[in-house]
């Protein structure tokens, strides 16, 4: 693993594709931050799941379970919003050919879910052109849609 923290409070890491790894060496460690920052029940809760539907769907779809393939995350936390991208080694996919999970047909499909949420508790979502990386926005204070 390796592990480096850039300027301006940005801190960055790159794991291997491992859950366990990215719950202690992302998960805790952004969870905390919110805590000392005093981030309420509700946005950390908010950010946890997006954070981890991230971590989960680099690790399942992106990587393919690979345990040779690598996570790379960077997390910026402030007083009014905290920022995280979460990128893998696959090459990527369209977000919007995703299907809606609600929508009749899909409803037993089992993907899309995690995508679903993290757009419903995130303030913003976005992916680079490959599609093998999302950059999440919490606004502090700002009520999901759930």
């Amino acid at each position: 693993m390796q592990e480096t923290s850039s300027h301006k409070n940005i801190h960055s890491v790159i794991i291997k594709n491992d859950m366990q790894l990215a719950r202690s060496k992302v998960v805790e460690p952004v969870i905390a931050k919110l805590s000392a920052q005093g981030y309420c029940k509700q946005d950390q809760f908010a950010i946890r799941l997006g954070l981890e539907e991230a971590l989960s769907n680099a690790y399942k779809h992106g990587n393919k379970c690979d345990p040779k393939k690598t996570i790379s995350v960077k997390w910026l936390i402030d007083k009014d919003k905290t920022i995280i991208w979460v990128k893998d080694c696959g090459n990527g996919f369209d977000p919007q050919a995703v299907p809606d999970p609600r929508e009749n047909g899909n409803i037993e499909k089992p993907s899309g879910r995690g995508l679903l949420l993290i757009r419903a508790y995130m303030s913003e979502v976005s992916f680079n052109e490959q599609g093998n990386e999302v950059k999440m926005v919490k606004k502090r204070g700002e009520k999901s849609e759930s």
